[in-house]
């Protein structure tokens, strides 16, 4: 496996994590789960440029 395979499917892993589910973390909004999509998305392109 390649870092960037590795580092798409950690943060898909932490994306899932992040998601309000829980009574106590319903009060977070999209904030954990927005940022960490961001991220995603940011690896991704790198990924397809072959930055990583």
């Amino acid at each position: 496996m390649s870092l960037g395979t590795i580092l798409i499917i950690l943060l898909i892993l932490l994306l899932i994590g992040a998601v309000p589910a829980w009574p106590y973390s319903r009060s977070w909004g999209i904030y954990p789960s927005g940022i960490l999509g961001v991220v995603l998305v940011i690896v991704i392109i790198l990924v397809l440029m072959r930055a990583i």
